[in-house]
C-alpha cells in the first residue's frame, strides 16, 4: 500500500518557492525485534554447531540439547533465529536456513537476517552494525519509546552487537529512505509566457514557482522513525 501527503501554496509571488512534499510509503513492512540472549558467550559456538549438523525437521530446544547446549539461556537463540528468518514460528526450517548452512554464505545471509529483523534501526542508520554498544542501546530506547527497562534494552543491544560482529557486511545493500529532488525547471513557464496568457486571459501576471520533493519511506509500524526523519526533514529544508 501507498500512500502520499502534498503539502502545497498558492498565489505566491515569482520570487519564493513552494515545496510540494510526496511521502510514498513502500516494500515490506519493517520491524524491530524483541527476542534477545541473556547470555552472548555461546552465540558463536552455537552457530559453528548449527551449521556444521544436519538441518532437523524442526529447530527445538532438544535439537541444541543434542548439539552440547543445555542452559536455558542457550535456548534463547531459537527466538532470535526466528527473527533471523532462519525458522518459522513452528521452528521448521526456512530456505535461509539452508543457505545458512553453506559455510562460504552463513556470514553473509547473517548479515542479511540482521538487517530484517532490525529494520527500524536501519532505518534511523543505515551503518548501523557499525555502532558502539552505548549508541545502539540509545537507538534502541528511542525505537522502543521509553518501554523497555534499562537491563532489558542493554541485553537487545548486547545480542545485536554480537550478532553484527560474526557477520560479514561486505557488498550487503543497506536500504534507505531515499530523498529526491525532481526537476521541474522544464516544465515552469518563463515570465514571457506567464505575461502573454495572463494578457489573453485578463488575469495576473504573478508567477507560482513549485518544487517537488519526493521522500521514499519504508513501511513500518514504528513511529519513531518517522519523527528522526521528519525532524531531519524540518532541519534541512525548513
Amino acid at each position: 500500500m501507498n500512500w502520499k501527503v502534498y503539502f502545497k501554496s498558492g498565489g505566491i509571488p515569482c520570487d519564493t518557492v513552494a515545496f510540494v512534499i510526496f511521502l510514498e510509503r513502500e516494500g515490506n513492512r519493517m520491524s524491530l525485534t524483541t527476542s534477545y540472549l541473556t547470555s552472548i558467550k555461546n552465540l558463536d559456538s552455537i552457530i559453528n554447531s548449527v551449521i556444521n549438523a544436519k538441518a532437523p525437521d524442526k529447530f527445538t530446544t532438544r535439537f541444541l540439547e543434542d548439539l552440547g547446549f543445555k542452559s536455558s539461556n542457550d535456548r534463547l537463540i531459537i527466538g532470535v533465529f526466528k527473527a533471523l528468518g532462519l525458522i518459522d514460528d513452528n521452528g521448521q526450517p526456512l530456505q535461509r536456513y539452508y543457505e545458512f548452512l553453506d559455510q562460504t554464505q552463513t556470514k553473509k545471509i547473517l548479515a542479511i537476517g540482521i538487517q530484517e529483523a532490525y529494520e527500524d534501526l536501519f532505518n534511523l542508520r543505515k551503518d548501523a552494525q557499525t555502532l558502539s554498544n552505548d549508541e545502539i542501546k540509545n537507538k534502541l530506547k528511542t525505537l522502543t519509546q521509553g518501554q523497555k527497562s534499562e537491563k532489558v534494552i542493554s541485553l537487545m543491544a548486547a545480542t545485536f552487537r554480537a550478532l553484527c560482529d560474526l557477520a560479514d557486511w561486505t557488498d550487503i545493500p543497506i536500504e534507505k529512505p531515499d530523498f529526491t529532488v525532481r526537476d521541474t525547471s522544464a516544465m515552469i513557464p518563463t515570465q514571457q509566457e506567464v505575461d502573454q496568457t495572463a494578457v489573453m486571459s485578463g488575469g495576473s501576471t504573478k508567477m507560482n514557482l513549485h518544487y517537488n520533493i519526493q521522500i521514499h519511506l519504508p513501511e513500518t509500524t514504528n513511529a519513531a522513525v518517522y519523527d528522526v526523519i521528519f525532524q531531519s526533514l524540518k532541519k534541512h529544508l525548513v
